[in-house]
């Protein structure tokens, strides 16, 4: 079995609550081959600086970065991404937001003995009881959900019902050789006519997709 080495990297802004809550599961992860936590931190104003000291404390795989608030809002998550890219270690990168609490502490082992060798770009959501990995072939297959159609509608993104039917996603796994061509989806400008098409292309695409997706229940 291959094992890899995997980054954790995440952004956030004014989350310090949610780091305290959902950090420890990310950072507590039984994974034999050893993987790193990088937090950017996208100018916060709150806590957060603080509340990641204290946990640097004690977790030395956690490593801490810090983003300028850039002039163009929309490339935001690309700078925050590149920058935690770089700061990496690893080969195998998995993109994932600090609200999106792990719910066991064997993830990083259920994606390393289920990620498709042929895959070029998986994307995860979290299940109640696991996770459920979702492969592409190429990032070019997977552009639509990459654009994210409900990234712009906040009640629609906090959805859980049909989750991964409407493509609300909660990590992407990578390898560093590819984050510069998924990241160049991150500067596309959509219209509202366009997030439309796209999440209906999403939700009928991915009823018919749904048999080649792993889902895994984990301890």
């Amino acid at each position: 079995m291959n094992e890899r080495k995997f980054s954790f990297v995440m952004t956030c802004y004014d989350q310090a609550q949610e780091l305290e809550a959902n950090l420890p599961a990310f950072l507590t992860q039984e994974y034999e081959p050893g993987y790193e936590v990088i937090v950017v931190d996208e100018s916060s104003t709150d806590e957060t600086e603080d509340v990641l000291k204290l946990f640097k404390n004690d977790y030395k795989h956690l490593y801490t970065t810090f983003l300028p608030k850039p002039n163009i809002p929309l490339f935001r998550k690309k700078f925050a991404f590149n920058i935690g890219t770089k700061a990496s270690k690893n080969e195998w990168i998995i993109f994932t937001n600090i609200s999106n609490r792990l719910v066991a502490n064997d993830i990083l082992k259920a994606v390393n003995d289920n990620l498709s060798s042929d895959a070029q770009l998986t994307l995860g959501y979290h299940l109640p009881k696991g996770i459920r990995l979702q492969p592409f072939a190429t990032i070019d297959e997977a552009e639509s959900l990459i654009l994210k159609g409900e990234r712009r509608l906040t009640k629609i993104r906090e959805r859980k019902h049909l989750k991964y039917t409407w493509g609300r996603y909660d990590f992407i796994i990578i390898h560093k050789d590819n984050v510069v061509e998924l990241l160049k989806y991150y500067e596309q400008r959509v219209s509202a006519s366009r997030l439309l098409g796209i999440r209906l292309g999403i939700f009928f695409g991915n009823l018919l997709r749904r048999g080649s997706t792993t889902q895994l229940v984990t301890t």
